[in-house]
């Protein structure tokens, strides 16, 4: 990756726009600029909140379980009322319960899911930036240490040059 880029990037990261912001200063602003968000924590409305705890429950064991026995307790009723059963078999005020039930929850549940997928993108964006900013931290480290050691060949040769005249002098 080019420097530039990198610097395009980082810039764009911690959404800097000073084009005279030499690399030293890029890389501590990186380093001090948080990045990660949790979309947990945004306003969420009373319908968003309610859709998510609908959610949860209508995908649970829990659910199932209880609306299987209400439905058994339902067909039971009704059979064993058999001289005047408020619903009468082929129970059709449960068939108008059980639509009406679907048409309110389906809506309902995608609400949640649309917020999941929201929540899940704006992790996997931060997810992204964080690991962008990590390589060009580690990156800019590298390029650091190579310095380093290239200033530590150049000093042990002068070393070496100087321990070489210093023993011809002897």
């Amino acid at each position: 990756m080019s420097k530039k880029l990198k610097n395009a990037i980082a810039k764009k990261i911690i959404k800097v726009t000073d084009n005279n912001i030499d690399d030293e200063e890029l890389i501590h602003a990186l380093l001090e600029d948080e990045i990660y968000v949790n979309p947990e924590i945004d306003d969420i409305t009373f319908g968003d909140k309610a859709a998510d705890m609908l959610a949860k429950f209508a995908g649970s064991w829990t659910f199932i379980i209880c609306f299987s026995l209400f439905l058994i307790g339902w067909i039971v009723l009704n059979i064993y009322f058999i001289y005047n059963p408020f619903d009468p078999y082929p129970f059709i005020l449960l068939n108008l319960i059980l639509s009406c039930l679907a048409s309110i929850q389906a809506p309902l549940i995608m609400m949640s899911q649309n917020r999941q997928e929201e929540k899940d993108r704006r992790r996997s964006e931060s997810d992204y930036k964080t690991n962008l900013k990590a390589e060009i931290i580690i990156e800019d480290m590298h390029y650091k240490l190579d310095k380093i050691l290239q200033q530590n060949e150049i000093i042990m040769s002068n070393f070496d040059k100087n321990k070489t005249i210093i023993e011809k002098n002897k």
